[in-house]
């Protein structure tokens, strides 16, 4: 047999030319009528009169409610086909706008169907109008909205999941975090004690730590530490840097070799896992022999200064130059300073959140210097004020604040004056 050219492929397989299997989907095309267009396309087509009796309706839309074609023509108006709901929309809102406006499209709403179950739809209506301009009909075209509800519904159900989780994880957060910072300082005699732990996210654990416990009579150890990293992880050493702080201040309540201890727990604990560090500041608080006072030793590892603010007005770091972050290296070096808390001083410490907060300026931080002078502007102020004053600082950050932010102020109240006038520190 002589196989016609257009029928024969190059390589010897027998198929349709490609030029004849272009033009087969045109000519099905061509035999289709409107007709059968109409009654069959893949949505509901529906005509109406001006006052909403359905004068026409496809096929598709009657197998979809379940109606006869003369159960509906001249005998039902459109709304007759709305739940409740759809009915007051239609009324309320649906109706006069298309009025108005000459046609109206995409609108959810929920048809009754012959057996009485919910069929959602997206409904686009536009008017006809004679050659005059004049209103004749309502056309109406209705798409069914089912896997669109079936999916709105998942993803509802899966936010509400995901929103209860986010939750749950919130208050263990929240929960976590306070079990790490102490729920209230001890009072010391003769000290005011202010503290403030600012959240940046109320979803993360910060690694920010403090306290400030007796170890003696006459004597007090305090410190403010910051973990790197966030997380179960930050919490991990955020425990256990608190309770080592402690138990080594304890033993030997020397800055230095508080510090040198905490830095053995670090590496002994996690030298086979991924280095985990923290700066901190230890110190020792001790009452002067005057009982109008303290004599305070701080240790430095890595932390940010704190802040001498005077009774005399002036305010300046205090600085441990040289000391390293504790838990990197196993001889880590750690540096004191030592000063005299009088009537009217107050020593502030901080976390780096503070200082590291976005301002307005572009790649700005706020940095150091700023902390300085807004100290200066402060002084003198007793322990509480000061704390105030910067929380209010942190506040105004908004979203420039990125990291948990521990506030610790420790000050000695001035002494009234005879005629009973209180100072400028006392005011605050």
């Amino acid at each position: 047999m002589t196989v016609p050219p257009s029928w024969e492929e190059p390589d010897g397989c027998w198929a349709v030319g490609d030029r004849d299997q272009e033009q087969l989907p045109f000519s099905a095309l061509l035999e289709d009528s409107a007709e059968d267009l109409y009654e069959n396309a893949p949505c509901g087509y529906l005509s109406t009169l001006l006052d909403g009796r359905i004068a026409k309706v496809n096929q598709t839309l009657l197998q979809w409610l379940g109606y006869r074609r003369e159960e509906l023509v001249g005998r039902k108006q459109f709304s007759d086909l709305l739940t409740i709901g759809g009915k007051l929309y239609h009324e309320t809102h649906f109706s006069p706008l298309l009025q108005m406006q000459g046609g109206i499209s995409g609108i959810a709403l929920e048809l009754r169907t012959a057996d009485g179950s919910r069929l959602p739809v997206l409904v686009t209506s536009t008017v006809k109008q004679d050659s005059d301009g004049q209103p004749l009909l309502i056309r109406t075209t209705l798409l069914d909205a089912r896997d669109r509800r079936t999916y709105e519904r998942e993803l509802l159900r899966a936010r509400q999941e995901a929103d209860l989780e986010r939750e749950r994880l919130q208050r263990l957060a929240t929960t976590l975090q306070r079990t790490l910072i102490p729920p209230a300082l001890e009072p010391v005699p003769g000290l005011e004690v202010a503290v403030q732990y600012h959240f940046a996210s109320p979803d993360e654990v910060g690694g920010d730590f403090y306290d400030l416990f007796p170890l003696a009579p006459g004597r007090w150890g305090f410190f403010m530490g910051d973990v790197r990293g966030k997380g179960a992880g930050a919490a991990v050493v955020t425990s256990l840097a608190r309770y080592t702080l402690r138990a080594a201040a304890v033993s030997d309540p020397v800055p230095v070799t508080v510090l040198a201890n905490l830095n053995s727990a670090l590496n002994r604990e996690f030298q086979e896992d991924e280095p985990r560090f923290c700066t901190v500041i230890f110190g020792l608080l001790t009452l002067d022999g005057e009982d109008v006072g303290f004599h305070v030793v701080l240790a430095g590892g890595g932390h940010p200064p704190a802040v001498l603010l005077r009774a005399d007005g002036s305010a300046d770091y205090l600085p441990t130059p040289g000391g390293q972050l504790v838990g990197v290296v196993p001889d880590a070096q750690f540096t004191t300073a030592a000063v005299e808390l009088g009537p009217g001083d107050t020593l502030l410490l901080y976390t780096d959140g503070l200082t590291e907060a976005r301002t307005p300026d572009p790649g700005g931080r706020y940095g150091d210097e700023a902390l300085l002078e807004f100290a200066r502007g402060l002084a003198p102020t007793s322990a509480p004020g000061a704390v105030e004053a910067l929380n209010e600082l942190l506040d105004s950050f908004g979203e420039g604040l990125d990291d948990d932010t521990a506030l610790l102020a420790m000050g000695v109240p001035r002494a009234e004056h005879e005629d009973g006038e209180e100072t400028g520190a006392e005011r605050r």
